[in-house]
């Protein structure tokens, strides 16, 4: 009976549970200081990841008039937020297809196969990115940053610094994003408008007026099919 719990022991404890560890050693060759550099900086990238997705893509406009339409429905949670930015993050990665393609044919995949560098990488793929943001961006917003950043006032696309485009484009951004949402609000606004006439005219004045346009207005939504020409609207407002 012992031989037989003694076996059955040493066959649970047959399979060895992998040790990991994690250290630092000083480097023997420049290769290694090499690798380490690049995996310091690709880890700074990872980390920065989202707040570059925000910076330099299509989001901020999309997730803004989202949260516009949301808000110009009246619905207050409905939908989440889990499901607007998941909408947002689905269809950024939509527009920004063709960009991620370039930066990634350009970039990317000439690096791993280690035919260039990751600074002649990085200057590859910060290009399809920069001519995304000009063909968005207005010139009077560089206008503000060159002057603010007091820098020689630039000849052409290539000698506006990255540090300057980035907040043109994100205010750029926003313009855009506040100037569809108001469009967006309009008809609801009207018909909030209507629905407070009538209540005042029948003497309903303790009635909110919410309660009543809320169903007016998702029904005018669901006819026109409003999320699909939201999602047109976004897809095509980009240039």
């Amino acid at each position: 009976m012992g031989l037989i719990l003694a076996a059955s022991v040493n066959a649970f404890a047959a399979p060895a549970i992998p040790k990991i560890s994690l250290g630092i050693d000083a480097a023997r060759n420049p290769q290694d200081v090499s690798v380490s550099l690049q995996i310091l900086i690709l880890l700074t990238i990872l980390s920065l990841a989202p707040a570059l997705l925000i910076m330099v893509t299509s989001f901020t406009r999309i997730i803004i008039v989202l949260s516009f339409t949301r808000n110009a429905l009246g619905t207050q949670q409905v939908p989440p937020n889990s499901v607007l930015i998941g909408l947002a993050l689905f269809l950024t990665f939509f527009t920004m297809a063709p960009i991620f393609t370039k930066v990634n044919n350009d970039a990317l995949q000439p690096y791993l196969k280690k035919r260039i560098t990751m600074e002649v990488a990085v200057d590859r793929a910060s290009v399809p990115i920069r001519d995304f943001m000009f063909r968005q961006v207005r010139d009077k917003d560089i206008e503000l940053f060159v002057d603010l950043s007091k820098i020689s006032r630039p000849k052409n696309e290539n000698d506006v610094p990255t540090y300057v485009l980035v907040p043109a484009f994100l205010i750029s951004e926003l313009k855009t994003a506040f100037s569809i949402g108001f469009l967006i609000f309009i008809p609801f606004l009207i018909i909030d408008m209507v629905i407070s006439v009538v209540l005042m005219s029948m003497g309903m004045m303790m009635l909110p007026p919410v309660m009543i346009s809320l169903p007016f207005k998702m029904l005018l939504f669901v006819l026109v099919d409003g999320w699909h020409l939201i999602a047109q609207s976004i897809a095509t407002s980009f240039r």
